[in-house]
């Protein structure tokens, strides 16, 4: 559909008018204390040098360059650095609605023969003229909107205000300007160290990319661990050629090996045949593995387990580490590559694969961790799971080892895990923009050998040519989504406008506090209690106390004991450091075996009536909630309806205390809202929006709630306002542009915040200027949050899972002061 602007006639036909109530914080004065944080500029070219602030934990300010490009910071010993990213410059952005005067208006199954083909993939991206004609304007002015970025691990952190910021970064006097903030000499956060476990070879290039290519190309350390050989039935070959291709599975496995060592030669260094250096490594469950480390880049490691895969997306195959890890097998054998170096064949007992990657986790020390989902769900008509089995339940087996290395092992860094959906990524709208899956689909095209030219000297062959004939997959090169960690209401205040931040590390809850506007930041400390997953929300309760809500798996004595559960912990007064045990809320679902224990995180809103309530979506794809009444018990799981629902629900409260409920779809996004505080729910509505990339962000406010969310193949922010006086009605559809990117977007205040593509911190902040940049980058969401009346504080977890922190007047002329991470660098014990 054409992309929406205000106005147009498009979004007039079928949307209410946007409106334009005023702000309850427009007149809002700078409490004394707020003196401390930036306020706005006087001279926004000032480029005079900025003295060293005397805080040297405080991050360096951003860099300016006239085209960006990720840092290519390597680990001491990298030999060369990674290619270099297409920066994006920002398109021309609408002004950004506010709530106040200021306001604008089924995935298929594998593709591999002998397990279930992969569906056809739509055409495959062209050329990009949108990459050159976008560096052809790549200083166009943003005129309305500044852009600010932390990069992730999946790109880069947009900030945007309703007027230009006039700068970034905290100069050490008034006066000076944006320049000087880069001046400045601070410490460089840690690049971390990330570590990534999948099933099959190529799952990383389709799932976790371009995560991974942007951590590999700002030179971090980067380890995949792959379960499984992947030798399917053995016959690498398309559909063409199936039939006169005889199968060699040892032979297949060491394809799809070399294969993945030119993708990841190919992202590290611009040449697929950059030399490996193949080695075998004793594993803790008595086999043997394969490492291999690239030797430009050394940083970049691949450890190859080569178990035997299922060979089947859903079908009952015993063989397999489903049936390993259900019991139905003693032991699972190794499929051994042909060309590895590793000569003995070895099998694993249960145990024996967890303590293997227990060994793994030991050996490198990660500080980000990225897995497959273990609860992917199944589909409503066939009750099949929505992914492959040998992605579920290597998930799992890696769920199971973490536990294991979070308990065991003390003398290491904390952790951060982030999880990344599969097949079901065909099925739901498009998260990236062309350029973006352009670059996936061409790691993709490499992995494939789609050229079978011999640059790698193996009677195996170079990639893997079942894949050459859909290298797309079904749509997967054109997403990325995260199965869990996608809230962004992790930050909170209090209030003494304190701060509070709520991450999982070491699957525990890790709280970080700042006491006051100014006071100095404490944490993390680890709440008691483990098997948390990521993505936690939290809710300011009537007496002023901060509740942490979080999805808890546990794992039991037998393989069906396996569940996952809603569980809550409470301060024990206002403004304490203390929380109260963790209370379990339960699940919807009765069995594992039912829904594979797909519920979603939890979002929770407390109404004007001081009304707490919790909402996940449950397995079937319908909104489930349960209500806690005047007495603090909780009332039962309520069936609210809704169909197909995918992803996170979010919730928000309205300015007359209506709590209101989203929820996406493929198609479009559904609604509930309480026709007054302290009642029911009405019932689902839908709301005329289009379809929308995942996640959605709910923010309330005096005229309604808020919803952020992407455009599906753009990555652009949109926005609408969503009321519920006289009837759920939405106004005011908005395409904000920006940079791109995926993921959820923060809003507090004048700040909106969230991932951009292109691996690396940018902002535009002026006409003419050039873009500025830092080497921040984040694991999940970022989150933000208004202090006080004055004062907006954005924070994000780095791929070192440490916590990073800015604060900004809440003025549209004012601009970020740098980022200071909280507490000693994370290197272990």
């Amino acid at each position: 559909m054409p992309d929406p602007r205000p106005g147009a006639p498009s979004l007039a036909a079928a949307l209410p008018a946007p409106r334009t109530d005023a702000r309850a914080d427009a007149a809002a004065q700078s409490s004394p204390d707020a003196s401390a944080l930036p306020g706005p500029r006087t001279d926004a070219r000032a480029d005079a040098a900025a003295q060293s602030s005397p805080d040297a934990s405080a991050l360096p300010g951003p860099r300016t360059e006239a085209r960006p490009g990720p840092d290519a910071q390597s680990s001491p010993d990298a030999a060369l650095p990674g290619p270099r990213a297409e920066a994006r410059p920002g398109s021309g952005a609408k002004a950004r609605p506010g709530f106040g005067a200021d306001a604008q208006p089924g995935p298929g199954p594998d593709a591999r023969p002998g397990t279930e083909a992969r569906p056809e993939a739509d055409a495959r991206p062209g050329p990009h003229p949108a990459r050159r004609d976008r560096h052809r304007h790549r200083h166009r002015l943003v005129k309305v909107v500044a852009l600010c970025a932390a990069t992730a691990a999946g790109g880069m952190l947009v900030l945007r205000g309703n007027e230009v910021l006039a700068g970034l970064g905290s100069p050490a006097s008034p006066d000076a300007g944006p320049l000087a903030a880069a001046a400045a000499t601070h410490e460089n956060p840690d690049p971390g160290r990330v570590l990534q476990i999948v099933a099959h070879p190529d799952d990383d290039l389709y799932f976790m990319n371009p995560d991974l290519r942007y951590s590999i190309t700002a030179g971090h350390p980067v380890t995949s661990v792959y379960l499984t050989s992947g030798e399917a039935d053995g016959i690498n070959a398309g559909a063409a050629k199936t039939a006169s291709t005889a199968p060699n599975k040892p032979a297949y496995a060491e394809a799809r090996q070399n294969g993945i060592r030119a993708a990841y030669a190919k992202m590290a260094t611009g040449d697929r045949r950059s030399a490996w250096k193949r080695t075998v490594i004793p594993t803790d469950g008595g086999g043997r593995a394969e490492l291999d480390v690239l030797v430009a880049r050394p940083e970049v490691n691949l450890v190859w387990l080569q178990m035997r895969e299922a060979g089947n997306v859903y079908a009952d195959r015993p063989d397999s580490l489903h049936g390993l890890w259900d019991g139905r097998v003693e032991r699972l054998e190794s499929v051994l590559a042909s060309g590895t170096p590793v000569r003995q064949p070895y099998t694993y007992t249960r145990e024996q694969v967890v303590r293997t990657l227990l060994g793994v986790l030991e050996r490198y020390r990660p500080t980000t961790v990225r897995l497959q989902d273990p609860t992917p769900g199944r589909h409503a008509g066939t009750r099949r799971y929505t992914d492959h089995q040998d992605h579920m339940y290597g998930a799992r087996f890696a769920q199971a080892a973490l536990a294991a290395y979070a308990k065991e092992v003390k003398d290491r860094p904390h952790f951060a895990v982030q999880n990344y959906l599969g097949y079901l990524n065909g099925s739901l709208p498009s998260s990236l923009d062309p350029v973006e899956a352009g670059e996936k689909l061409d790691i993709l095209d490499t992995y494939a050998w789609l050229d079978q030219s011999d640059h790698c000297g193996s009677e195996a062959g170079c990639g893997d040519l079942k894949v050459a004939d859909h290298p797309a997959g079904n749509n997967w090169t054109r997403s990325i989504n995260y199965a869990r960690g996608t809230s962004t209401s992790w930050l909170t205040s209090d209030r003494d406008h304190g701060l509070w931040a709520f991450k999982v590390l070491d699957g525990q809850v890790a709280v970080w506090h700042r006491a006051g506007l100014i006071g100095a930041w404490s944490g993390p400390r680890l709440l008691p209690g483990t098997g948390m997953d990521p993505g936690i929300s939290t809710a300011t309760l009537p007496d002023g106390r901060i509740a942490a809500f979080a999805a808890r798996t546990s794992f039991g004595a037998r393989p069906a004991d396996y569940t996952r559960e809603v569980v809550m912990a409470v301060q024990r007064a206002p403004g304490s450091g203390e929380f109260g045990p963790w209370e379990s809320l339960g699940t919807p679902e009765t069995a594992d075996e039912e829904w594979t224990s797909d519920i979603s995180a939890p979002a929770v809103s407390v109404d004007g009536a001081g009304q707490p309530a919790v909402y996940v979506r449950d397995g079937a794809h319908t909104l489930r909630g349960r209500v806690r009444a005047a007495d603090g018990g909780w009332g039962p799981w309520l069936r609210l309806g809704g169909d197909g629902l995918t992803g996170n629900p979010v919730t928000a409260v309205d300015g007359a205390g209506r709590r209101v409920v989203l929820a996406g779809t493929a198609r479009t996004v559904v609604a509930w809202a309480q026709p007054r505080p302290g009642a029911p729910l009405g019932p689902v509505t839908g709301t005329g929006l289009p379809d929308a990339a995942l996640p959605l962000t709910a923010q309330g406010g005096p005229t309604g709630v808020r919803l952020w969310f992407r455009k599906p193949g753009s990555g652009n922010v949109r926005t609408a306002l969503v009321t519920a006086g006289g009837g759920l009605r939405v106004s005011g559809l908005t395409d904000l542009g920006g940079l791109s990117g995926f993921g959820a977007v923060t809003a507090s205040g004048h700040l909106l915040a969230g991932r951009a593509a292109g691996g690396q911190l940018g902002s535009e902040v002026g006409p003419g200027r050039p873009w500025e940049r830092s080497p921040l980058m984040f694991v999940g969401s970022p989150s933000s949050t208004t202090t006080g009346r004055n004062t907006v504080s954005l924070a994000v977890v780095g791929l070192d899972a440490r916590l990073y922190v800015t604060s900004s007047q809440d003025s549209p002329d004012a601009y970020l002061a740098p980022w200071q991470p909280v507490g000693p660098r994370n290197t272990g014990p």
